[in-house]
């Protein structure tokens, strides 16, 4: 009975907790989701992105892992179909593709500059500050069962229009985020095996050009 007990409390205060998100209003969430965020440290997760886009509207989809610590610290490491590793160290950012035996370096943006959504997951710039919220319906491949908050960028960005963040209703948790670009491209990601202060260790975010490849400074975000 005790048992029982139990298991029906947990039901009702994640029904109560469901149905507090969804009374919430747009800006309330993204407020609450960044109160949420504040809280983590670092995490990890598995991810999947799909790149639906160009002139034929060809879609392309890929696998990885991905870890983050703030401040500004991420490690997107691609393992299919093509291997590709994305790592910035909290200043400066690498893009490295063995294949071609070439990498990217620049320099990580500044607070002021940081409203993409890759620098938001590091822990730069602010939901509330930076964005208009707004729900919308789940965008096609995030998780089911979560909440679509749309956000605007208040200042105009290089490479999106717009974003949409799939939230656990329960949790706030972050099951998924898509990017949307003036030409109708969308890029979307999906989290799963996601972990929570973790305590990840600085040296997962350190990156030396392996001997041979061509480095290339990117000016264009200096």
């Amino acid at each position: 009975m005790r048992l029982h007990a139990a298991a029906a409390a947990v039901v009702f205060l994640s029904l109560a907790s469901l149905v507090e998100t969804r009374d919430r209003s747009p800006a309330e969430l993204a407020e609450a989701l960044q109160r949420k965020y504040d809280t983590i440290r670092d995490f990890s997760a598995d991810f999947v992105h799909t790149y639906r886009g160009g002139v034929l509207r060809r879609q392309l989809t890929e696998r990885g892992r991905l870890l983050i610590k703030k401040p500004g610290k991420m490690r997107w490491e691609y393992k299919a179909p093509e291997e590709k590793l994305f790592v910035s160290d909290g200043t400066t950012m690498y893009a490295y593709i063995p294949e071609d035996r070439h990498v990217v370096v620049s320099e990580v943006p500044t607070d002021a500059q940081a409203s993409s959504p890759a620098l938001f997951l590091a822990g730069r710039g602010d939901l509330t500050r930076d964005f208009t919220a707004s729900l919308t319906d789940l965008p096609a491949g995030m998780p089911a069962g979560t909440l679509a908050l749309k956000l605007v960028p208040l200042s105009p960005q290089p490479d999106y229009d717009w974003l949409v963040l799939a939230v656990d209703p329960g949790t706030l948790s972050l099951r998924g985020l898509v990017t949307i670009d003036a030409q109708g491209g969308t890029s979307g990601f999906t989290f799963t095996n996601l972990k929570e202060n973790v305590g990840l260790a600085d040296k997962s975010f350190v990156f030396s050009p392996p001997r041979g490849v061509d480095v290339v400074t990117d000016s264009s975000r200096r």
